[in-house]
C-alpha cells in the first residue's frame, strides 16, 4: 500500500480539527476526499504534507510503509509526496522555468551533463501555458486563478511523485481552464500511474479522473465512503448534510 493513515487526530491551535481518520490508498489509484467547508478536508491534506503548525497528537501517517508522521515537509517530498494548494502563492525574483526545473531536480543556474534544460517548456505545453510568455515570468505573478492552478500543476509534474495531494484544483478556475486542469491531470495519470488524491466540492473536476473511491468529511471524521458512481448522484440529490445524515437509508 502506498499510503495508511491509521487513527489520525490533528491539532491546530489548540483545537482538534482531525477526530481518528483512517483511510488507505494504493499505487495508482484515484480518491477523492469531499464534504462541506469546514469539515477537515484541507487540514488533512496539509497534515500529510507534513506542515508543522499540523501537530499530530495521536494516530500515524506511513508512507510506503515507513512511518512519517515526524518528517518534514522536504522529506516527505523526496520520498514522493507533493501538494498543490488551494491558493497558490506568488513568488517574486523567480522566474517560472527555473521552479520548474528545481522542481524536476535540475539546477538551471549549473545545469550537469544530460540535464533536459528543454523541460520547462515541454511541462508548460502540458498544462496550455504558452512557454514563450511564461517560462521568464515570476512565478504566479499577476496571473489570473486559472494560470495559477495550471503553473501549480506544471511544478507538481516536473517533480514526478508517486503521490499527488490536489487541494481544490477546480476552485476559482473558469471553465476552460477546469478542462485543461482535467484533461492533463487524465493525461499525467494514464502516463505515470502516480496516486492522485483530490480534494473538491463539486464533480466537476472529477469527470476527468473517475476516482475509485470517495470519502465523505464532516466534523474532522469520514462520515461516508463509497464508490464515485454511488455516492456522486446521492451527492447532487441531497447534500452533504442530509446525506450523512440519512445514510442508512441511503
Amino acid at each position: 500500500m502506498l499510503l495508511s493513515v491509521e487513527d489520525l487526530h490533528v491539532r491546530v491551535e489548540g483545537k482538534e480539527l482531525i477526530k481518528g481518520i483512517n483511510l488507505g490508498m494504493d499505487y495508482g489509484e484515484i480518491v477523492a476526499i469531499m464534504g462541506h467547508n469546514a469539515s477537515g478536508k484541507t487540514t488533512l491534506a496539509l497534515t500529510l504534507a507534513g506542515f508543522p503548525q499540523y501537530q499530530v497528537t495521536g494516530g500515524k501517517i506511513l508512507f510506503e510503509g515507513e512511518d512519517v508522521t515526524s518528517k518534514s515537509i522536504d522529506e516527505r517530498a523526496r520520498m514522493g509526496m507533493a501538494l498543490a494548494f488551494q491558493s497558490p502563492p506568488a513568488i517574486r525574483g523567480i522566474r517560472l522555468g527555473h521552479m520548474i526545473s528545481l522542481s524536476a531536480g535540475i539546477n538551471p543556474w549549473q545545469p550537469k551533463p544530460g540535464d533536459d534544460l528543454d523541460l520547462p517548456k515541454k511541462i508548460l505545453g502540458k498544462v496550455n501555458l504558452d512557454p514563450e510568455k511564461y517560462i521568464d515570468r515570476e512565478v504566479n505573478v499577476g496571473f489570473s486563478g486559472g494560470e495559477r492552478k495550471r503553473s501549480e500543476l506544471a511544478q507538481i509534474f516536473a517533480m514526478r511523485p508517486k503521490l499527488m495531494i490536489l487541494d481544490e484544483p477546480d476552485s476559482g478556475v473558469d471553465i476552460d481552464s477546469l478542462k485543461v486542469l482535467g484533461s492533463s491531470l487524465q493525461e499525467h495519470f494514464s502516463t505515470t500511474k502516480c496516486s492522485i488524491m483530490i480534494i473538491t466540492h463539486h464533480r466537476h473536476i472529477l469527470q476527468y479522473l473517475k476516482p475509485s473511491r470517495m470519502h465523505i468529511m464532516s466534523e474532522g471524521r469520514i462520515a461516508l465512503t463509497g464508490s464515485y458512481e454511488d455516492l456522486m448522484p446521492k451527492i447532487e440529490e441531497l447534500g452533504y448534510e442530509r446525506l450523512i445524515k440519512e445514510a442508512p437509508i441511503a
